[in-house]
């Protein structure tokens, strides 16, 4: 599956730091890449609905990740999956009387419509599941062999042998080093977010679905030995990731809501796909964007959409940069403010950096970008080093015809914001 239409991004006098990033398990500030190339596996939206501003403050991040890495010089691989068959999508379908596949179809070329628009630099590899079924297959069929899946009887089948196929958690014992949650909240996440504990059947509670043997009326694809069904939500990342890109991959990244029990689970997959203990050298999680007091959810309705904001003429680059102006670690609540602060302080932005007069020496802004970006892709000290540089530049007594234009292609490369 294509992607969208990449910016073309500035090139930049120097050479960026190596971004150091949080990681989930050991809470520590690690290097996000070890050698000259870097692997970065994101997962992708489920296309039931428009992108919302949770999705764009979430891909944002990794976008500055990947902007941060190609300005140290390393090679990046970024893969994206696409969930544009599940559960929510064909429930939408039938609430809305159209076809799924036209629903999923509609609502990805929004999703590309509107990261092209934030200047999101698209991923290497974008792969929907629909397309992938024979791999995920194969995945499955792997795992069984090997011990780490079994057959699950649906209730009223004929078929003895065929039947859903669970992976089995009992045969993983790092299952549940990601999210370092108790047995009863990863029980209690795993029923709210779309798993099955009381399900008869199954071994384990939390033994999440791998395929799904067809049912009347539902959408299914060849499963060869599977029999005919669909994929689980969980492996299609593991899939993804284990296939697209070099293992260890070097970052696995999503929202925080994913830790359990998606990044749990898929991560739990890859190990017994690849054989790594840590199929992924580091996670990384964005905060949650909250909208009425509440988080930006589709299951609650309080959404606001990207593509509504850019249809009533709001500047694609000033809705970036009210994103980009929280850490991407940080719950936080969209206010309308938000985008007046944002629209404020990009015209400023334009008319002192973008002037054609020349202005203020820029190399030490363009260091304290970097500098901040490296630090945990730390956006608000990054933005901070361009206002003092705005505040300070018309009392600058050196001047010089080059500084503003490096200044302005630093903001485009690092930031993702064209200020002309």
């Amino acid at each position: 599956m294509h992607s969208w239409t990449g910016p073309t991004v500035s090139v930049i006098p120097g050479t960026g730091e190596v971004p150091l990033i949080k990681d989930d398990i050991s809470g520590e500030l690690r290097p996000s890449v070890v050698g000259e190339q870097a692997n970065l596996y994101v997962c992708g939206i489920t296309p039931y609905d428009s992108t919302h501003l949770g999705h764009a403050f979430s891909y944002l991040a990794f976008d500055l990740l990947v902007r941060a890495w190609r300005d140290l010089g390393v090679t990046v691989r970024y893969a994206q999956g696409l969930t544009d068959i599940d559960d929510p999508l064909l429930e939408r379908a039938r609430a809305t009387g159209r076809d799924w596949s036209k629903i999923a179809s509609s609502q990805t070329a929004l999703y590309k419509s509107d990261m092209a628009a934030l200047r999101v630099i698209p991923p290497d590899s974008y792969r929907g599941v629909v397309e992938s079924v024979p791999q995920i297959v194969t995945a499955v069929e792997r795992m069984i062999d090997v011990g780490q899946a079994y057959r699950v009887p649906v209730p009223g089948s004929s078929a003895a042998n065929l039947g859903d196929i669970c992976a089995d958690l009992a045969a993983d014992p790092d299952f549940g080093s990601l999210s370092a949650l108790s047995r009863e909240a990863q029980d209690r996440l795993f029923a709210e977010r779309g798993g099955d504990p009381d399900r008869p059947g199954k071994r384990h509670r939390l033994d999440p679905l791998l395929w799904r043997a067809a049912r009347p009326g539902d959408p299914s694809w060849d499963g060869r030995t599977l029999g005919r069904g669909r994929p689980g939500w969980h492996i299609e990342c593991a899939v993804f990731a284990s296939n697209e890109l070099e293992q260890p991959i070097d970052v696995l990244g999503g929202g925080k809501d994913l830790i359990f029990p998606h990044h749990e689970m898929s991560v739990s997959h890859s190990r017994a796909l690849t054989g790594l203990e840590q199929p992924a050298r580091l996670t990384m999680h964005t905060g949650m964007v909250h909208y009425d007091g509440q988080k930006m959810s589709k299951s609650l309705g309080n959404l606001v959409f990207v593509s509504d904001l850019l249809d009533r003429g709001v500047n694609p680059a000033a809705l970036r940069l009210a994103l980009i102006s929280h850490h991407y670690r940080e719950d936080w609540e969209w206010r309308g403010r938000e985008l007046a602060l944002a629209e404020a302080r990009l015209s400023r932005w334009r008319e002192v950096i973008g002037s054609v007069k020349p202005q203020g020496p820029s190399a030490e802004a363009i260091t304290q970008i970097r500098s901040a970006l490296a630090n945990d892709l730390d956006t608000v000290a990054a933005v901070a080093a361009v206002d003092e540089w705005v505040r300070a530049a018309p009392l600058a007594r050196e001047r010089s015809p080059y500084a503003a234009a490096d200044l302005r292609r630093a903001i485009d490369a690092l930031l993702g914001i064209k200020l002309y």
